[in-house]
């Protein structure tokens, strides 16, 4: 459980809303803020996942979440220092499950090293599978099924229309969204990867296109 400081609590609700009447980070406060609760912020996430990247990730994560949500603030109690803890928490939580799914995958090519077959593909590409697969299970079924037929049965956009019984426009409508939904997917649960338009983590897929 993340808890505030009381250094740092006391004096925010002291002076957060005559500081930011209003929306609190308005269109030339965001930098303001930053100045005033980041070291707040970024402690809380080096409490919670240590020195280094991710800490600092959080902390621009969270400015820019209250940036996003900043509409819906609504003074209480803990003033806009109990907010931006609020979102830190959240933020902090995410970070900690993309940090167990990357290291359950990396168990399993570890796991995969130790017996790999004969002319087999190497840890990085296994990789890549078990994160395609992973994140192909999540994505509603219509989806699932479009992106299946094109990534395993190796099928055009027309040959799933047919194949399927979907409308050709549907057919290309889950291939969109569902290819969005398995980068945004893919992005979360390990480090960044160039993007390449007709591909995902090094799948073909040919339903990007129609025969």
């Amino acid at each position: 459980m993340v808890v505030v400081d009381s250094a740092f609590s006391d004096d925010s609700r002291a002076s957060d809303e005559s500081a930011a009447p209003g929306h609190p980070l308005g269109d030339d406060q965001l930098a303001a803020a930053y100045l005033r609760w980041g070291r707040l912020v970024h402690q809380l996430a080096r409490r919670a996942l240590g020195d280094g990247p991710d800490a600092e990730d959080v902390t621009q994560q969270v400015f820019l979440a209250a940036w996003r949500g900043r509409h819906g603030y609504r003074p209480g109690a803990g003033g806009v220092a109990g907010w931006l803890v609020g979102i830190t928490r959240h933020k902090v939580a995410d970070a900690l499950a993309a940090r167990a799914r990357r290291a359950a995958l990396l168990a399993a090519v570890g796991a995969w090293q130790e017996t790999p077959p004969v002319g087999g593909p190497g840890a990085e590409q296994v990789l890549d599978r078990v994160l395609v697969q992973r994140e192909l299970a999540l994505l509603p079924s219509p989806q699932q099924l479009v992106l299946r037929l094109a990534f395993y049965g190796d099928l055009t956009q027309s040959q799933i229309s047919e194949r399927t019984g979907l409308p050709l426009g549907t057919v290309k409508s889950h291939t969109r969204r569902g290819l969005r939904a398995l980068r945004e997917g893919l992005a979360s649960a390990g480090p960044p990867r160039a993007d390449v338009p007709e591909t995902v983590r090094g799948e073909r897929i040919r339903s990007a296109r129609s025969a």
